[in-house]
């Protein structure tokens, strides 16, 4: 079921807009709906990455054995004064 929608936009880019559109053979409304598609597929898309992301950290979790008097921020700083102050 088709809804109408009201958008408010420079009156220039929608006169380009309607030209582009036309040029391609299709409508405005056309455009907008598959450009909005497109946002949704693609957040879904950041989604499924952000997942794979995670999963690939959890096999790598606790294969590096670090001794136990290991100081992380410690290293975190030596690292950064290294890299910025030198």
């Amino acid at each position: 079921m088709n809804t109408k929608l009201t958008l408010s936009l420079e009156k220039s880019v929608i006169e380009n807009a309607k030209i582009y559109a036309k040029g391609t053979g299709r409508s405005l409304s056309e455009m907008v709906e598959n450009y909005f598609k497109s946002l949704m597929s693609n957040s879904n898309n950041d989604a499924n990455n952000e997942d794979e992301f995670e999963s690939r950290i959890k096999k790598i979790t606790g294969i590096v054995n670090l001794p136990p008097d290991f100081d992380e921020k410690k290293a975190v700083q030596d690292y950064l004064e290294e890299k910025y102050l030198k």
